[in-house]
């Protein structure tokens, strides 16, 4: 929790990073969440994300720009992850927009894994199998 209010606060511009690297904290696992904290993750759910991956040993890139949007998560070169939180794909024009977005992906050679909040907070056994089938799939790389 506390290094998704840590994001959050680098994403908003709320602190800098050199606020976190000042801090005197006071145990190891502050100390390594405060290192690997960054501005990248858009949501808690995708700062869960990216600590579940590392939890496995996925290295995953945040926010690439991909057919003129943001992707959530690349990795390697062809495989991406998508987090849909409540707030952001509710709707149903949202839902069209993320449709369109994961055909035209496809259409340029990526695979498109998509997950939601429920999933990667109290299902994290499902979306680490799913991104570990993939990876021996070899999805996440060229041809």
């Amino acid at each position: 929790m506390a290094l998704a209010i840590w994001e959050s606060a680098l994403n908003r511009r709320l602190i800098g990073a050199e606020v976190l690297e000042r801090v005197a904290w006071q145990g190891a696992r502050a100390r390594r969440l405060a290192g690997v904290a960054s501005s990248l993750s858009d949501s808690g759910l995708e700062t869960e994300f990216l600590l579940l991956m590392r939890s496995i040993g996925v290295v995953v890139r945040q926010q690439v720009l991909l057919d003129g949007r943001r992707v959530d998560a690349l990795i390697a070169r062809r495989l991406v992850v998508q987090l849909d939180g409540f707030a952001h794909h509710s709707d149903p024009a949202s839902r069209r927009r993320d449709i369109e977005a994961d055909a035209r992906l496809r259409l340029r050679g990526y695979t498109v894994l998509r997950f939601d909040y429920h999933q990667v907070f109290f299902m994290p056994d499902l979306v680490a199998d799913i991104v570990r089938a993939a990876l021996a799939q070899r999805l996440h790389l060229d041809g």
